[in-house]
């Protein structure tokens, strides 16, 4: 069960709902320890008093900003908090926005907002449905464990959404930044044209479920295969840069080797395997139960609905 990381009060106008915040993502990449090459001996991390060497507990530590003369000002954690009495336990609707209108640059971390109690659900219930109905985004500040955040809340399924986001001095100038911009040229008509149409032959509806964390999964396989003693396969190399001599040729062979699309192929002519495929990547549930006509019948429902059919290899 997930706990809150944060508790406060969302200020819409004059009405304060008193709101708890949940992390609603979670890191799912395969996590290593440290050893010494040709050892089984591990790598520890110590906070370690340069001047005596001795360790030093966690709540002895405080922060330090280093000054221009090299000199340092120490800073205990409550005078963090006192600094943003307000702000810590507050989350101030300054502004409504369209959605659409916010930079996806902007984003960084999702979390969920909830009444903290079932008393407050009527205010926070109305406040969701306006900006569902609004398709607007509550711009907010806050402060959690000793840092402002600049925040989207906006309307998900049934739950208020906290978008974290980057405030504008954190996001870099390309110009500025790299070494030099990719120079401006006017692509020429029919490399365009053939640009867009393999555009067109691969845009679907979003649809998250179909893309998966493939390099965990391999690095995952590569722990079996390592505490089993197989041999470990690597990938093949990546593929090489297009020639600009080739571009056309290589956009024309990318459109003519699309798989087309399963809206205009005969469900009757396949077989029940391939349409167990095809019910596999449409997400069918209990497809495994069903006959080869109620497979068929389940295929060409989804596919309507999702227009994203695609044909069994």
């Amino acid at each position: 069960m997930a706990r809150p990381i944060w508790s406060g009060a969302v200020n819409f106008g004059l009405v304060t709902v008193p709101v708890e915040l949940y992390s609603a993502t979670e890191d799912h990449t395969v996590h290593f320890r440290q050893f010494e090459r040709g050892t089984s001996d591990r790598i520890r991390y110590r906070r370690v008093n340069e001047r005596t060497g001795k360790e030093v507990d966690y709540s002895d530590i405080v922060k330090g900003y280093e000054l221009d003369d090299g000199d340092y000002v120490l800073i205990e954690p409550e005078e963090l908090d006192e600094i943003a009495p307000g702000r810590s336990r507050a989350l101030d609707i300054e502004a409504f926005v369209d959605l659409d209108e916010i930079d996806p640059a902007y984003f960084q971390k999702t979390y969920w907002l909830v009444p903290s109690k079932e008393e407050f659900e009527r205010a926070y219930t109305l406040l969701l449905a306006a900006m569902d109905k609004t398709n607007k985004a509550a711009i907010s500040k806050f402060v959690m464990r000793g840092k402002e955040y600049l925040a989207a809340v906006r309307a998900g399924d049934g739950v208020l959404v906290l978008n974290t986001l980057h405030f504008p001095a954190d996001l870099r100038d390309p110009a500025k930044e790299l070494r030099k911009l990719p120079a401006k040229q006017k692509p020429r008509g029919k490399e365009l044209d053939m640009a867009v149409a393999l555009v067109d032959s691969m845009s679907e509806p979003w649809k998250p479920k179909n893309y998966q964390d493939t390099y965990t999964a391999r690095v995952e396989k590569l722990v079996r295969d390592k505490k089993a003693g197989r041999t470990v396969t690597p990938e093949e190399e990546p593929a090489q840069a297009t020639q600009v001599v080739d571009l056309f040729e290589a956009l024309a062979k990318s459109v003519k080797g699309r798989k087309p699309s399963t809206a205009s192929t005969d469900l009757s002519s396949l077989s029940k395997a391939d349409l167990d495929k095809m019910a596999r990547d449409l997400d069918i549930k209990g497809r495994s139960k069903l006959s080869r006509a109620e497979l068929e019948k389940a295929v060409k429902k989804a596919s309507s609905s999702s227009g994203k059919q695609k044909k069994a290899s």
